[in-house]
């Protein structure tokens, strides 16, 4: 597929593979070849490489403190470092930078601006995201966690689950119930919470292949200022939306690099195991390769409604419905050729949410267990996979909406995700 970027973005791109080579240690290894807490010193100096040379926020217009760049640069920012195996930051400025700066620089006060953006840039203020609950996963509408004025502050009460990097924040930013008494989506607002204080606890959740990279958030009788909601009372759904929104374009073109790379050496660990030639392990690696190719035009196709304004919110669930059922079918290929060993798998494994944290591992068993068991959760976070398919039934098809035990009509705010 022949892809024709502007001329200016080619450019940009020249100047980022430079970038990347000036600031990479000579014979770069990779992260997953870094010990855990070498890994941690690395992102952090990394961030600062991008903070330095106004790659960290990239899409913020300068007077915030951005890099000022179009949508375009952006995307090929984010191609770049993809294909570089390094990340764009930390995974919890993926919520703090991209999501919910964005959505302050639509969306808020010009004192929440002038508060949080500075805090956002310099790292000070590190945010996780409050949406899922026990009760409220996919149908965020409804949720309960439970807000009350009190003064010039919201008394929060309730449970968030499934917090992704929630043990490494201080700040969340959260959708609570204002108004029980009102259309169950209506009564929600967003609000902005302080996590270092008595009452908020963060409880680690130990995944499948024992690490930690979710989380459980309890909420008592904790506290944030009235100033600390986005949107009036009642508006959480639209700025939710409006944050989600800004996640449609993150993985346009990335997704079909990224999972690229992971065939490329799917492919190798067929070769050093002696399966290549199996009929059965041909056919599972012809329908990887073919996917990824896949998802590689359908990225274009949802780059150029971003840069035209045309994207539909059902795009998302359509991007989500693919890659997360890729992520699970190519990591159970990875055991079948690796056969018995994946029973006791050993070497280099990939702990953490960071998508390029296993760059530099190697083909160990190891790391393909771990990408395996923790693959299960991508047809569940982020949407359901039964989820998405109603969403692209109904909205894109115009099949009969699914009916609800409420009687209520199906509120969906990781349509946009």
């Amino acid at each position: 597929m022949e892809t024709n970027y502007p001329p200016e973005a080619e450019v940009f791109r020249t100047q980022i593979r430079e970038f990347i080579e000036r600031n990479l240690p000579a014979a770069w290894p990779g992260i997953g070849a870094l010990a855990e807490a070498e890994q941690d010193a690395f992102v952090a100096s990394w961030r600062q490489a991008l903070a330095d040379n106004n790659l960290l926020a990239v899409s913020w217009p300068k007077e915030y403190g951005g890099g000022g760049l179009s949508d375009i640069e952006q995307v090929v920012l984010a191609e770049e470092l993809t294909r570089a195996g390094l990340p764009e930051g930390t995974e919890n400025d993926t919520l703090g930078i991209k999501l919910l700066g964005n959505t302050l620089i639509a969306l808020g006060t010009p004192e929440q601006k002038e508060e949080f953006l500075p805090k956002i840039l310099s790292g000070e203020h590190v945010w996780c995201q409050g949406f899922s609950e026990p009760e409220a996963g996919s149908d965020l509408a409804g949720l309960r966690l439970k807000a009350v004025q009190d003064g010039d502050e919201w008394v929060i009460n309730g449970q968030k689950t499934w917090t992704s990097s929630g043990s490494n924040a201080n700040w969340i930013f959260a959708i609570a119930r204002t108004d029980p008494t009102v259309v169950k989506h209506r009564g929600l607002s967003f609000l902005l919470i302080p996590m270092d204080q008595p009452g908020v606890e963060v409880r680690p959740i130990v995944n499948a292949a024992g690490y930690t990279a979710f989380n459980d958030v309890y909420f008592t009788d904790a506290r944030t200022k009235v100033i600390n909601m986005v949107g009036g009372v009642g508006d959480g759904w639209k700025v939710a939306n409006t944050l989600l929104g800004f996640e449609r374009g993150i993985r346009a073109t990335t997704d079909s690099i990224r999972f690229g790379r992971e065939v490329e050496e799917l492919f190798a660990l067929a070769r050093e195991r002696g399966v290549d030639q199996d009929p059965f392990i041909q056919r599972e690696l012809a329908w990887c390769h073919a996917r990824v190719h896949a998802m590689r035009a359908r990225g274009y196709r949802m780059l150029t409604q971003l840069l035209t304004g045309t994207m539909a919110p059902v795009s998302g669930s359509y991007s989500k419905a693919i890659w997360s059922r890729f992520f699970q079918r190519y990591t159970e290929v990875a055991t079948q050729i690796l056969g018995p060993v994946a029973l006791a798998p050993r070497g280099k494994g990939n702990a953490g949410l960071l998508t390029v944290a296993h760059v530099g591992t190697g083909n160990s068993s190891q790391r393909w267990v771990d990408e395996m068991l923790y693959g299960r959760a991508a047809t569940v976070y982020g949407g359901s996979l039964q989820i998405q398919k109603n969403i692209i039934g109904e909205a894109a098809h115009g099949l009969p909406r699914e009916p609800r035990l409420d009687g209520g009509a199906f509120q969906d705010i990781t349509a946009a995700a």
